[in-house]
C-alpha cells in the first residue's frame, strides 16, 4: 500500500495571515536579510490582508504577501517574500497569482527589487517609474566629509512663512483631506493607524493650511521617513530636518526619483544612495494622485 505523496510546494496551501502571525513573518524577513520589522507587520495585518504559505517542514512560513485596498480602485502590493531554503520554486508566482485573482479587476501598484521584478512583468505589471532609497546620519556631511549645508535649516527661498510643528489628534481629518488628492486614493484607514504607528508625526503649515505632513517611524536600527507629502521640495526639506532633529538614529527614506533636488540636498546632507526600486502597476496606466507632491510613500509595502 502506497503512501500519498506529500504536496509539491505549489500546491500547498494559502491562508490569510493575522496578528498571531507577527512573529513568523518577522523570522522570514530576518531569512531575507531584512530587518525583522515586527512593528510594521503589526500595521501592515491590521490595516492591509496578509496571504502566507506554511513552510512543509514546520518552520514557520515558507513565502507571504500583503495588500493594502485604497478605496475601491487600488490595491497596493507588497512584502512578497520567500524563505530562501525555498526560493526559485515557484511560490513568489503562485502567491501573487492568487493575491490578483482575489482583487478581481481592482488596479494594482508595487514596488519592485530588481531581482522581483522579472517576476511582475512577466505577470503583465508595467514600470511606471523609481523610488531611490538613501539612509544614513542626517547632518553628517556629504559624500566628501565636509559638512552639509545647514542641513537642519534647508533654504527658505519660498518658505519664510512656512512653519512646521508636531501634529495633534485633531489634524487627522485636515491630513487626509491634503492625502488623498496627492495619493488619488482614500487611505483614512492606514492614517487613523498612523499616530500609534509612528514616533513622531510632523505637518508643515502656511496661513494655517496644512501644506505637507510627514513621519518617522522605527525599522531595525534606523526610522524612516514616510509618508512624505509637501507643497513644495523646500517644505519637504523643512519637514526632513524636524523629524531628523528628533532622533539620534540613521535615516532612511525611499524618495520618488522625479524629486532630484530633494534627492540632491539628502547625499548633500549625509545619507548615502542604497539601491532603489522601480514602480509597477497593473490594470492602470500610473500611479493616480499628483506626483509633484508625492515625495515619498509610507512604505514600499504599502505605497
Amino acid at each position: 500500500m502506497h503512501s500519498p505523496s506529500p504536496l509539491s510546494l505549489v500546491d500547498l496551501p494559502i491562508r490569510r495571515l493575522d496578528r498571531g502571525d507577527l512573529v513568523p513573518c518577522a523570522d522570514l524577513c530576518e531569512d531575507r536579510g531584512w530587518p525583522r520589522d515586527e512593528h510594521r507587520w503589526g500595521l501592515l495585518l491590521s490595516a492591509g490582508t496578509g496571504y502566507g504559505i506554511d513552510a512543509p517542514d514546520g518552520k514557520g512560513l515558507a513565502a507571504t504577501c500583503l495588500t493594502m485596498p485604497y478605496g475601491s480602485d487600488l490595491v497596493a502590493v507588497g512584502m512578497l517574500l520567500v524563505a530562501e531554503r525555498y526560493g526559485r520554486r515557484g511560490l513568489a508566482r503562485r502567491l501573487m497569482r492568487h493575491v490578483m485573482e482575489a482583487v478581481g479587476n481592482t488596479p494594482l501598484a508595487l514596488y519592485a527589487t530588481e531581482l522581483g521584478q522579472p517576476l511582475y512583468e512577466d505577470l503583465g505589471f508595467s514600470p511606471v517609474g523609481r523610488a531611490e532609497r538613501v539612509g544614513g546620519r542626517f547632518g553628517a556631511g556629504g559624500a566628501d566629509g565636509s559638512p552639509s549645508a545647514s542641513p537642519s535649516r534647508p533654504n527658505t527661498t519660498t518658505s519664510s512663512s512656512v512653519t512646521t510643528r508636531p501634529a495633534a489628534a485633531d489634524d487627522l481629518q485636515a491630513l487626509v483631506r491634503l492625502d488623498l488628492p496627492v495619493f488619488g486614493a482614500d487611505r483614512t484607514h492606514l492614517l487613523a493607524r498612523l499616530p500609534a504607528f509612528s514616533d513622531r508625526i510632523q505637518v508643515a503649515e502656511e496661513d494655517g493650511e496644512l501644506v505637507g505632513y510627514a513621519a518617522l517611524w522605527p525599522s531595525g536600527q534606523t526610522e524612516v521617513v514616510g509618508p512624505l507629502i509637501a507643497r513644495d521640495t523646500v517644505t519637504a526639506q523643512a519637514l526632513i530636518a524636524a523629524l531628523a532633529a528628533t532622533t539620534d538614529r540613521p535615516l532612511r527614506a525611499d524618495v520618488d526619483a522625479r524629486h532630484k533636488e530633494l534627492l540632491g540636498w539628502l547625499l548633500e546632507s549625509g545619507l548615502k544612495s542604497h539601491p532603489g526600486t522601480t514602480v509597477m502597476t497593473y490594470g492602470i496606466p500610473d500611479l493616480p494622485g499628483d506626483a509633484a507632491r508625492r515625495f515619498a510613500p509610507l512604505t514600499l509595502a504599502t505605497g
